[in-house]
């Protein structure tokens, strides 16, 4: 399968290529358009309770849509929710990826998506305490709000990163969620809360916008209601 990204980096679109009878599995609502021939199936990936779980635990859609390409082939193109880039990152066996929730776009059918614990700190910092878990082999597609940067941790290496700015990291990354300032005072007066501190070996990905913050925009300016 091949992936090829346009429009990038502020309004990416992620086109796969499919190969004859070929199948591809996506995020509910991704897919922006597709050839006249492909056949789109929406299904709960893994049966009910693997789902409720992606779904409950990892803020994802219930159901994922798969994308089988005719006997000649065709193509799709899928586009996220928010403006920003996207970009590919290769599973194998020995490295899987997990990834925040709403990041997740697309994957080869070889690809398996689950949920992971990420601890209870990472709960009590309001992230969620679990996370996506890509295993197997294949490529994935995510999304991210804004620009994408991406670092390749060398080991011992660490790096501290806004709970909202990170998209996703390689399973050898070591990540603690702490306190962005030593004590409750400095936190208030910085407007940092929790931070994410990453420890190497391996790849660390992140995103230049914070999701939370356009929300809070947005409910900012919203016009008062009057009876």
């Amino acid at each position: 399968m091949e992936i090829q990204l346009r429009h990038n980096p502020s309004f990416s679109v992620a086109r796969a290529i499919l190969s004859p009878s070929e199948a591809i599995r996506a995020e509910s609502g991704a897919m922006m358009a597709m050839a006249a021939d492909l056949n789109l199936d929406a299904k709960i990936e893994g049966g009910l309770m693997k789902g409720l779980k992606r779904s409950v635990l990892g803020g994802e859609s219930l159901f994922m849509t798969t994308a089988t390409a005719s006997a000649h082939g065709g193509w799709i193109d899928f586009a996220p929710s928010l403006p920003g880039d996207v970009t590919v990152f290769d599973v194998t066996p020995e490295m899987p990826l997990l990834i925040q929730k709403g990041s997740f776009l697309c994957a080869e059918m070889g690809v398996e998506i689950d949920t992971q614990w990420g601890g209870m700190r990472n709960l009590i910092g309001g992230e969620g305490g679990f996370l996506l878990r890509a295993s197997g082999q294949g490529k994935v597609v995510l999304s991210c709000y804004g620009a994408l940067d991406r670092f390749e941790l060398q080991p011992g290496q660490q790096v501290v990163v806004d709970t909202n700015h990170m998209v996703a990291f390689a399973e050898s990354v070591q990540m603690e969620l702490t306190r962005a300032s030593d004590s409750l005072m400095k936190s208030a007066k910085t407007g940092e809360g929790f931070v994410f501190v990453f420890t190497g070996p391996g790849e660390l990905m992140m995103q230049s916008r914070n999701p939370d913050e356009i929300v809070q925009y947005i409910y900012r300016n919203m016009p008062a209601s009057r009876n």
